[in-house]
Order: C-alpha cells, then sequence, then structure tokens
C-alpha cells in the first residue's frame, strides 16, 4: 500500500523564492502533489496580510518542477466562470506536461468578493452549492472536448470550445468540502477526488453520506480519489513540533490552522494519527504547510510513508 503525500503550501504571508524552494525540496523528497489556496486576501489572521493569486503561482511552478501533481486546494468557483476555470487548468496541464488537477469548491470568504467587486456571491450558500454543480458538469464537458452552447441557471456558454485539449486524457477535478445534502452529491456524480478534513468520527460520517450519493446515482466510489488534510509538524520531540508550530502561526497572526486534527510529534506519532483514516480508505494525505515553510517536516514524511506501508 502506498500512501501519497501532498503539500499545501499557503500563498500568504511568504515570497515567491520561499514557494518555489519548498516545493522543489517537497518533490526532491517524494511528495506527490503540490497544492495552494484560490484566495485574494489571506484567510488566516489579518487579512491585509500579503498574498499570492493561486494559478500564477502553479503555473510557475509547472515550469520549474517535474513530477509532483499541481491543483488548488481548492478554487473559488464564484471567482471566475466554468469556461475561464477550464482554460486554466488546460493551460497548466501544458505547462506542467500533463500534471494539472482542477481543484474547485464552493467558495466562502466574502470579504475578498467585496473587496473586489466580484459579482457572484450569491443569495447564501446553498445558491453558491448549485452553481458549483453546474460549473463542474459545464468544466468537465469542456476538458473531455466537447464543443457545445448551454443555458443554465447561472452559466450560458455559447459555441464553446477548450483548444487545445489537455495534455491528459481526463485531467482530474477535485472537488473540496463537506456538505451532505449538495457538496457530496456532486462529488458522487462528477469528481474524480475529494478533499475533506476533520476528526475521524467526522470524516468517516462524511464518507458514509458519499457512499450512499455514489449509490443513488450509480457510481463506483473507488473511482473517486480520497484526501484528508492535516496541519503536521514532524519532530522527535513533541516539545520541539510545539515550538515549531506555535512560531509559524506566530509568523501568520493566527492561533490555528484551521481547527482541524493536528499531528505534533514523531514520525512514529503522525503515522500513528493517520492510520484510521488510512483504514478508511483515504490514500492521500495533504499536509498544511504554512510560511516559514517547514523543511524538516517536507524531509522526513517519507519516514510517516514507510511506517504505514509496513502497516
Amino acid at each position: 500500500m502506498t500512501i501519497r503525500f501532498g503539500a499545501q503550501l499557503w500563498s500568504q504571508q511568504t515570497s515567491w523564492p520561499a514557494f518555489r524552494d519548498a516545493a522543489l525540496a517537497a518533490e526532491a523528497n517524494g511528495w506527490d502533489s503540490i497544492w495552494t489556496w484560490d484566495h485574494l486576501l489571506a484567510i488566516f489572521g489579518p487579512w491585509e496580510q500579503p498574498i499570492f493569486e493561486g494559478w500564477s503561482v502553479l503555473a510557475a511552478l509547472g515550469a520549474v518542477t517535474k513530477s509532483v501533481r499541481l491543483g488548488l486546494m481548492v478554487g473559488a468557483n464564484t471567482f471566475r466562470n466554468p469556461g475561464l476555470t477550464a482554460k486554466l487548468a488546460t493551460t497548466l496541464d501544458h505547462v506542467s506536461n500533463g500534471r494539472a488537477v482542477l481543484g474547485i469548491g464552493g467558495a466562502w470568504f466574502e470579504r475578498e468578493h467585496e473587496a473586489f467587486g466580484i459579482p457572484d456571491w450569491g443569495s447564501g450558500f446553498g445558491e453558491r452549492l448549485d452553481r458549483l454543480d453546474e460549473s463542474v458538469m459545464l468544466m468537465r464537458r469542456l476538458l473531455d472536448g466537447e464543443r457545445f452552447s448551454h443555458t443554465g441557471r447561472f452559466y450560458t456558454l455559447t459555441d464553446a470550445l477548450c483548444e487545445p485539449h489537455p495534455v491528459q486524457a481526463h485531467l482530474p477535478i477535485l472537488i473540496g468540502g463537506s456538505g451532505p445534502r449538495k457538496t457530496l452529491r456532486t462529488t458522487a456524480m462528477r469528481a474524480d477526488a475529494w478533499n475533506t478534513a476533520g476528526t475521524i468520527e467526522e470524516v468517516r460520517a462524511r464518507v458514509e453520506i458519499l457512499d450512499q450519493h455514489c449509490a443513488d446515482v450509480g457510481r463506483d466510489r473507488s473511482e473517486i480519489e480520497l484526501t484528508v488534510s492535516f496541519p503536521i509538524v514532524i519532530r522527535d520531540a513533541i516539545a520541539d513540533a510545539e515550538a515549531a508550530y506555535a512560531a509559524t502561526l506566530a509568523k501568520n497572526g493566527t492561533d490555528n490552522m484551521g481547527g482541524v486534527p493536528t499531528l505534533l510529534g514523531s514520525p512514529a506519532f503522525v503515522a500513528d494519527g493517520l492510520r484510521p483514516y488510512v483504514e478508511l480508505g483515504f490514500r492521500t494525505v495533504i499536509v498544511r504547510l504554512p510560511a516559514p515553510y517547514d523543511l524538516e517536516t517536507i524531509d522526513r514524511m517519507s519516514e510517516v510513508g514507510e511506517l504505514l506501508a509496513d502497516a
């Protein structure tokens, strides 16, 4: 059994050289994928902190990396119409020679929409998830090479075509989010991968809901890559891991990395924390890595992978 690791490099409070070098370090240490946010304002600590735009840094990484998959964790569907998003993902796929993942979600941070006058915030979260469902359907058709027109509840496309086609015969779409009624149904119907986070009890309940949606739409859930994310800091001594974690939080002006289980300690401790999720069927672990990027954790995640593979 192989466990894949993805590095979610926070794009706030960093420089391009630091971001690039962390990605290259992850690739050199055998990580499977690199991810970053799709936010225009900082989402941890004061929103005024500096932050890079997601698709731009992924394209830059595509030109300097060789093997890692690249994607947003996850894209804000409200920022762009589905045609533009499909074109961005396709361009990244060509720049990276077939390593793009189209990560997408319903969006949640109203402040950045207000700040930049982005109009598609909608009347509430339910409407944004309906918008996401229609958008993912359209992106899948464009990425798969269809030429078509569409008039829907939210989007109108007229003789739309995505040329060139992606390098990948099937460029994967990952959906992030855990809404039981809408997000997980869209995942069951349309996604190649799914990202979630939470306690093992929370995640197990969501998997059961996803299983039911898959049964309802006639989808084999094994076709969907299950990914789960955690803040992780690896040190031989827990106290050293806690100190490194606290320093990173302080740099980003926050006291947490999202209110999800946090794994701070030795490779064995981290592997023990991940094992219940692996037993549930998760084979991809996304590690939340704020700047300044923790190169020791990047270097030592392979030890965690070996422990999980041995089990």
